[in-house]
């Protein structure tokens, strides 16, 4: 038999968050026209940032209205300005007019999370820095040495101030992941695992015991059945793209879940693939539905579900956005509160019966992930049959629905679920 991975008890506190927030604010917001790409030799003057009415206890509380567990600030995104006072160069919130130079939004932030017991985490892109002229995957673009050295070498203390300055991160974000020193990266893991060896880590280094992978798209969407661990031998997880993050491996090799983000925003109809705010785009919000049916595609397959927050010229989050987060809460609450009828605890049978005296619309099943996953494919007698079940399943069910019995064909070992229920 095959040995059963089984998570750790940071991995399964992850986990049992399902859902968190993504928050960016950068120079784009308050000059729409630039793009880094355009032109290496240009960024935003700090004069123009501005957020008047920036208050990071708004933030998260609109995250907590969205059910979200957790939350993620881009501290540093690619035209390389930083949210905090960094000590390696002038680009940083220091030198704006925000709190006249006195500003700190990372340690803000922080402070905002703890308040209201959400759990923070911070997003630092190595892979791309137009102020230092790197683009991905975190090369200097002249191809100089000497210049990829200096860049690193700042990487390497503005990490440092990130994971000493503001205490345990839960979280920690790289986006396009991290290139290897044998690759002409910067040596990231080792001061990872001396700072913040806790944390859960999306996209990292690729030894990381803690990490993540990208589920492959911006959609929120996860493959129809989508397993944890994945097989490191065969695959990077990079999260570059689609096809090299697809459903996982039932025999994978490391413990490595896939998270789903979704801008708050539609990508094809509003600024920088929705993940910033630009006036005039608030009818590209995706509406509390959308985000719904996005949520049973991502935590109900097996993911966590990570919502993108886009900061407006103010420093706060739109009504529309607002109105977006607090209606997606509030529709998870009105159709997962209640159960209808319920089975939870040591459950290790093959088979098991419900039956309402109401319709139902949903099946939820949860595989006690302290014992790995062992579920290897499931029948209903309701027409619905998969593979992957994990930390949690949403099966949505066919109309006039009142009985479900949901049978495991195939596993690795004895089954255990925590709960099964009908919604």
């Amino acid at each position: 038999m095959k040995k059963i991975l089984c998570p750790n008890e940071q991995q399964i506190k992850w986990a049992d968050c399902e859902v968190g927030v993504i928050i960016h604010l950068d120079m784009q917001v308050f000059e729409p026209s630039y793009f880094f790409r355009d032109n290496f030799d240009y960024q935003p003057d700090v004069s123009v940032f501005k957020p008047e009415k920036l208050d990071t206890d708004k933030w998260i509380e609109d995250a907590v209205s969205a059910g979200a567990k957790y939350a993620v600030l881009v501290a540093k995104h690619c035209s390389g300005f930083c949210l905090w006072p960094t000590k390696q160069h002038d680009y940083h919130i220091g030198n704006t007019p925000y709190k006249n130079g006195n500003g700190d939004i990372v340690g803000e932030f922080i402070a905002s999370c703890k308040k209201y017991g959400v759990l923070p985490g911070l997003y630092y892109s190595v892979s791309c820095n137009a102020y230092y002229k790197v683009d991905n995957p975190g090369l200097c673009i002249s191809g100089d040495k000497e210049e990829q050295k200096r860049y690193n070498d700042m990487v390497m203390k503005q990490l440092r101030e990130l994971w000493t300055n503001y205490g345990e991160l839960f979280e920690i974000w790289f986006d396009g992941g991290c290139l290897s020193p044998e690759q002409g990266g910067a040596p990231v893991a080792e001061l990872l695992y001396k700072l913040q060896k806790d944390a859960i880590v999306f996209q990292g280094p690729i030894n990381m015991g803690n990490g993540l992978r990208w589920v492959g798209n911006e959609r929120g969407i996860a493959p129809f059945d989508t397993y944890a661990t994945v097989d490191f031998r065969k695959e990077s997880f990079d999260g570059m793209t689609e096809e090299e993050n697809r459903g996982g491996d039932p025999y994978g090799n490391i413990w490595r879940p896939a998270e789903s983000d979704i801008p708050g925003r539609d990508a094809k109809r509003s600024f920088m693939g929705g993940w910033f705010w630009k006036s005039g785009e608030d009818d590209a919000v995706f509406p509390a539905e959308e985000l719904f049916n996005r949520y049973l595609d991502s935590v109900g397959r097996n993911t966590n579900f990570l919502i993108g927050m886009a900061i407006n010229n103010e420093g706060l989050l739109s009504e529309a956005d607002k109105n977006a987060l607090k209606g997606f809460g509030e529709l998870v609450e009105e159709n997962f509160s209640k159960p209808l009828a319920i089975l939870e605890g040591e459950l290790t049978g093959d088979s098991y019966t419900l039956e309402s005296t109401e319709n139902a619309k949903y099946l939820v099943i949860c595989e006690d992930i302290k014992y790995g996953e062992r579920i290897l494919s499931y029948k209903t007698d309701v027409g619905i049959e998969g593979k992957a079940i994990g930390h949690k399943r949403i099966l949505p069910l066919p109309e006039n629905t009142k009985k479900v019995t949901f049978t495991v064909i195939d596993k690795k070992d004895t089954c255990h679920i925590k709960k099964i229920a009908l919604y």
